[in-house]
């Protein structure tokens, strides 16, 4: 598994917010922290004066290939990510949220939180070498490589400590208008990513081995830096370097509008452009370089690049190594020190009270630019609708999600108290073929 992951991650750049964390919970009519972190407009809403958050955790995993019941069938899970002719895609996304404060003062409302991100990504890859690679035929076989498109392969972690504040500025005894900000400072720790663009060529096996050669060059793009420069595959890599040097600095804006009836509201309505910001990587063994990718038969490779030789590679600075001495790389730009964007998302709500306790949530998120930038954060697009019972204490919800990568899901959770569990998922795994896998928990304390 580990060689078909970095040799046809790593040669054909395999690249996800991130899904949607918290879902159902962060839009619930219980307004607290997780609800401005969709929106810092809802800071004017908070249920309670106070709001201390002691942890939440979020951890997702989302394919547009693999399903549930595949993992427990005898077939290879190389041959299944590299199934069909459509695109691989693939995200692994972890959120942690640390301690933080949430404070309602009459009509201000504001927040000091704390946030941990950890990404791996797989972005819009070409099966075609995939198959190639995991196919064992000792008989000559040759497979045409054709995709104009960028594929990556990107590993990301960051911290962030974000400050909010919001106001109502309109309020009477039907409707109430709030806006909100979130400044956000940066800590980048890891970044990797390899971006092939204009991937032409050939694959060719037989007995020996298979070998790629290209028909056109290729433009390719390798920046590494922290822990992830030594590896990519190991989850410590991501987890020890979290948190790094303050190097960053994005936002959030976002507007809400109550339609209030009795004690609470009719409906509520939001809009919020997130993740507007970018962070730079700096750390001693930091690289981002641009190549023009040209691998022709030579007199010390006949038959092209034999891809054997990334078998035991586990890192982007070895896989530029091998690509140089063979000969396949021409440097056209390098640097340092570089720039990575945020996933900025425009996401949009509206929350309907249907009858005294039953809710129904719809909510929309929809990305900015385009993931195949090499200096862009992939986020997928999501749909989602959640009906939701709130008995005060307690609270049960059913997310059913429109994910890009893995289709349609279907989840569950409820909160007892300030203490929550929930999957958008785990519902669709029992009765279908689900191609998402994902559990959020945390604990909040709200008072007064």
């Amino acid at each position: 598994m580990k060689k078909i992951i970095v040799t046809a991650g790593l040669l054909i750049g395999l690249n996800t917010v991130a899904q949607e964390h918290y879902s159902g919970i962060s839009t619930s009519n219980r307004v607290g922290i997780l609800n401005a972190n969709i929106n810092p407009a809802e800071l004017a809403n908070l249920s309670k004066k106070f709001e201390v958050n002691i942890y939440g955790l979020s951890f997702n995993v989302a394919n547009n290939k693999i399903g549930f019941s595949d993992i427990s069938s005898d077939a290879d899970f190389e041959t299944l990510i590299f199934q069909g002719n459509s695109p691989v895609n693939a995200r692994i996304d972890a959120e942690i949220n640390g301690p933080g404060l949430a404070i309602r003062w009459q009509k201000w409302g504001f927040a000091l939180t704390t946030k941990a991100h950890a990404k791996f990504d797989m972005v819009n890859v070409d099966p075609t070498i995939g198959n190639a690679i995991t196919n064992d035929n000792i008989i000559l076989n040759t497979t045409a490589l054709n995709y104009p498109g960028n594929q990556r392969l990107s590993g990301t972690s960051y911290g962030e400590v974000g400050l909010s504040a919001a106001r109502t500025f309109f309020e009477n005894d039907h409707h109430k208008f709030s806006a909100g900000v979130t400044l956000k400072i940066l800590f980048p720790g890891s970044y990797s990513n390899f971006g092939l663009r204009n991937l032409n060529g050939t694959v060719t096996e037989n007995a020996t081995g298979a070998y790629l050669t290209t028909s056109s060059p290729a433009t390719l793009n390798i920046a590494y830096s922290g822990n992830l420069a030594e590896s990519f595959t190991n989850f410590n890599d991501y987890s020890q370097s979290i948190f790094g040097g303050l190097n960053g600095f994005a936002g959030d804006i976002g507007f809400n509008y109550q339609w209030k009836k009795g004690k609470g509201y009719k409906l509520n309505a939001g809009l919020a452009i997130r993740n507007i910001g970018s962070m730079t990587f700096k750390d001693d063994n930091n690289a981002s370089t641009n190549y023009v990718l040209n691998i022709q038969p030579n007199a010390q490779n006949p038959q092209g690049l034999d891809l054997s030789a990334f078998e035991n590679v586990d890192n982007l600075s070895d896989v530029e190594q091998i690509l140089s001495d063979n000969g396949y790389l021409t440097q056209t730009s390098g640097q340092n020190d570089f720039k990575v964007k945020l996933p900025t998302v425009l996401s949009t709500y509206a929350d309907f009270r249907i009858v005294p306790k039953l809710y129904v949530t719809a909510f929309l998120q929809q990305k900015v630019n385009e993931d195949s930038g090499n200096d862009q954060i992939a986020v997928p697009n999501i749909f989602s609708i959640t009906p939701r019972v709130n008995l005060g204490f307690f609270e049960t919800y059913v997310p059913v999600s429109f994910n890009e990568i893995s289709g349609t899901n279907i989840g569950l959770g409820f909160r007892l108290g300030g203490f929550y569990l929930g999957t958008s998922s785990l519902v669709s795994a029992l009765i279908s073929d689900s191609k998402q896998g994902d559990i959020y928990t945390g604990f909040r304390w709200a008072f007064l």
